[in-house]
């Protein structure tokens, strides 16, 4: 018997529902009962996690706990921006599977030394700090790209999947290789959504991937 999975989602629906058809496909599996058993709060009424830190910690420590109480044993959070929150979610006192600390492992393991992030203000203050404790650099967005990147993460919140977003969310990551990334993370769980591995020149390392893998690991 393997681990029940608790995931924290929501943040935004779309990005859950994508983290869970990862999570399935990622899992070793000859029948229905190889497959891992995932219990999910998909709420996206959690409170914005750039502009009401403090109330969306509250609500996800209220959701981990939740999560416990129904029975998972290990908890995963389909959001980069979240786990500045995830404090609150370790209250629950399960095994968190860092997204962060998971995805930094990946991109740094090649070798890269300067990485690229698509992520949120948040997502970014995260990736930083994690880089710099495998010796790494990050290469961000700035200015009129940054207010670009979130106008497309905020595209996906509102089920604008096509080729306006996705042309932008290329030419992003392009503006991170040209600065001299080496590899670029997926740090928002919106982008793999508009950006896939061979729309950019350099590894794309998905976040939500990274993490997905992670669970089934930790579960299986």
């Amino acid at each position: 018997m393997g681990k029940v999975l608790g995931v924290l989602g929501g943040m935004g629906p779309a990005a859950t529902v994508a983290f869970l058809a990862r999570v399935q496909a990622l899992t070793p599996a000859e029948g229905d009962q190889d497959h891992i058993r995932i219990i999910a709060d998909i709420n996206p009424q959690v409170p914005d996690r750039n502009r009401a830190p403090d109330a969306a910690e509250k609500t996800l420590g209220q959701m981990a706990m939740r999560l416990r109480d129904a029975g998972a044993q290990i908890l995963a959070m389909p959001c980069n921006t979240a786990h500045a929150q995830a404090a609150g979610v370790k209250k629950a006192g399960l095994p968190f599977i860092d997204m962060i600390a998971e995805t930094t492992e990946v991109a740094t393991a090649g070798g890269a030394k300067k990485i690229g992030v698509l992520a949120t203000p948040g997502g970014e203050a995260l990736y930083t700090r994690s880089l710099q404790t495998k010796g790494a650099k990050i290469v961000r967005l700035s200015g009129a790209a940054r207010e670009g990147f979130m106008a497309c993460v905020y595209a996906v919140k509102r089920g604008d999947v096509g080729e306006g977003p996705r042309a932008e969310m290329r030419r992003l990551a392009a503006l991170l290789v040209a600065a001299g990334a080496e590899a670029v993370i997926a740090g928002c769980t919106e982008v793999p959504l508009l950006l896939s591995a061979e729309d950019v020149s350099v590894p794309l390392v998905d976040s939500a991937e990274v993490l997905a893998a992670a669970c089934v690991a930790r579960c299986k």
